[in-house]
């Protein structure tokens, strides 16, 4: 149960005289109706209200069900419009036969005259109460001073919009009103505070927005408002009520915190765990070592043996500054050009003995986008022909041909220079949707400018998946955050992804770790 829903359901109870006990040395609500009659009586003789041409009241019959008489109209049941049972000491009613509502003053700059007064307007009135940072003013004539001005205890319901809202002005400060509000003023001593608990009872149940009209915005009018059904109990019980309710606020609060806590741990349970399984993972604690495992050092003699060959052939350039990581005296070093350096501050985290650190330019060649003159432009491209990849079409597993891809001609894509996809080449995003990345799964392709590729060497499809699992990785991620040069936007320079360190298992133990993490998150799927 949401702290919401908690909440509905003790204002639900309380409206039903089922959240105090009813005290039987209370004056009933009936009592309480004969003197707000006779109240309304004697402001009628002194000329300070209208006579009602058809009232309302409401009573029991024989039957103890409740009835209504409009006027001098017969009688009539209207238990199947009530809401809810109420206890005997308890009565139904209309607002207007315990109230007088009005609405305020209709604003207009070109007609309005007067004296700048201060007023209140719907974005003024809360549940919580009345915020009064954003008071306006407005002009007001002398004779409508006395009609719209606030009296402490008045009760303030919003007509348009979320309609319903309702606060009670608790003040004696001078402050107005304009029509986007109703103001009620009760009769006989009545709490506002409990008619504005019924409110939001009412709110919550959908009743309010029964009676309201409007197709896109709701309006609350005044003859719908004064013609709802609301349940009176008796003075002392409305007291015991709020009393009751403001005790159990601070408790409601507490368990709406607690209760929304819990909704997001739990929605992002399943994204925390995926993230930790892939950082164990990547650090060798997903699966065991196997000791009779070829050790990665053997892998990596036979990456750089394929780079040669590469070389010899004139696919790959030889690297200048080619970068050898190793161990030596429990720390770890590094070789560039002939020169070593210690490199354990950029370490993030131990692996086991049988794994090794790799710049991801030592396993896996890197690839830019053509940002020269061929570089095609948007208006050029169509939906048919060679796919021309963007951060858009990336999901982060492979590369979705949707409505966001567009493609490139032969001749396009005869002229690039650079960035030319193959099957299997793995795509990440280095401007912008930093890390972004998937698998590219058709024959031929191209990047754009936000991207590059990652072309695995030796077993490339094999290695390929290892590294697809660490660019999901928070590791890959905290290398983003390390690396990032961008300002108003993201951005990885190429040198700086080369550099990217990699923890590289035995192949056996890719193969292994990859099923591990396939398994786990498949039975994530069912949770």
């Amino acid at each position: 149960m949401t702290g919401q829903q908690l909440k509905n359901s003790i204002l639900q109870m309380a409206v039903q005289g089922k959240l105090v006990p009813q005290d039987p040395n209370d004056e009933p609500a009936s009592v309480l109706l004969e003197r707000i009659r006779a109240e309304k009586e004697k402001l009628i003789k002194e000329g300070k209200i209208k006579k009602e041409k058809n009232p309302s009241v409401i009573f029991r019959g024989a039957d103890n069900l409740p009835y209504e008489k409009i006027g001098k109209n017969e009688p009539v049941c209207i238990a199947d419009e009530v809401p809810f049972e109420i206890p005997e000491s308890w009565e139904w009613v209309r607002l207007k036969q315990i109230a007088i509502s009005e609405l305020g003053k209709t604003l207009d700059k070109s007609k309005n005259t007067g004296l700048y007064c201060p007023y209140l307007c719907s974005i003024n009135v809360y549940w919580s109460g009345i915020d009064l940072s954003t008071v306006k003013q407005a002009r007001f004539e002398d004779s409508e001073l006395p009609k719209y001005r606030l009296k402490r205890g008045d009760l303030l319901i919003c007509e348009g919009g979320d309609v319903g809202r309702s606060a009670v002005w608790d003040k004696d400060d001078e402050m107005y009103y304009q029509n986007a509000l109703h103001r009620v003023r009760f009769y006989g001593g009545i709490d506002p505070y409990f008619f504005k608990m019924l409110l939001e009872c009412y709110k919550s149940a959908k009743i309010l927005d029964k009676c309201s009209k409007g197709m896109t915005i709701k309006h609350l009018v005044q003859s719908a408002l004064n013609s709802i059904y609301f349940p009176l109990p008796p003075l002392n019980e409305q007291r015991r009520i709020i009393e009751k309710i403001n005790q159990l606020t601070p408790y409601l609060e507490k368990y709406n915190i607690a209760e929304t806590k819990l909704s997001k741990l739990n929605l992002n349970f399943p994204v925390n765990l995926k993230q930790a399984i892939l950082q164990y993972a990547v650090q060798g604690k997903l699966v065991p070592q196997d000791p009779t495992d070829e050790p990665a050092s053997v892998l990596l003699e036979r990456i750089r043996a394929e780079k040669e060959q590469l070389i010899k052939s004139g696919k790959i350039k030889r690297d200048k500054h080619e970068s050898v990581i190793f161990r030596r005296d429990n720390s770890y070093y590094e070789r560039v050009d002939g020169i070593e350096r210690c490199i354990d501050e950029e370490i993030p985290f131990e692996i086991p003995e049988s794994w090794e650190w790799v710049r991801l330019n030592s396993i896996s060649k890197i690839l830019n986008g053509d940002r020269g003159k061929n570089y095609p432009s948007k208006s050029t491209l169509s939906s048919t022909g060679i796919p021309f990849i963007s951060a858009l079409n990336l999901d982060g597993n492979t590369v979705v041909q949707d409505e966001n891809l567009l493609c490139m001609t032969e001749e396009q894509y005869n002229r690039l220079g650079n960035g030319k996809l193959i099957k299997n080449d793995i795509v990440v995003c280095i401007r912008g949707s930093l890390g972004k990345h998937g698998r590219y799964p058709f024959e031929k392709g191209a990047i754009a400018s936000s991207l590059t590729i990652l072309r695995p060497y030796y077993l490339a499809e094999s290695i390929g998946d290892y590294i697809m699992l660490w660019l999901d990785s928070p590791a890959f991620f905290e290398q983003i955050r390390k690396y990032d040069n961008g300002t108003a936007q993201p951005n990885l320079a190429a040198k700086s992804f080369e550099q990217f360190l990699i923890p590289l298992p035995p192949h056996s133990e890719q193969h292994r770790i990859i099923a591990k993490v396939e398994m786990f998150f498949s039975k994530l799927k069912t949770l």
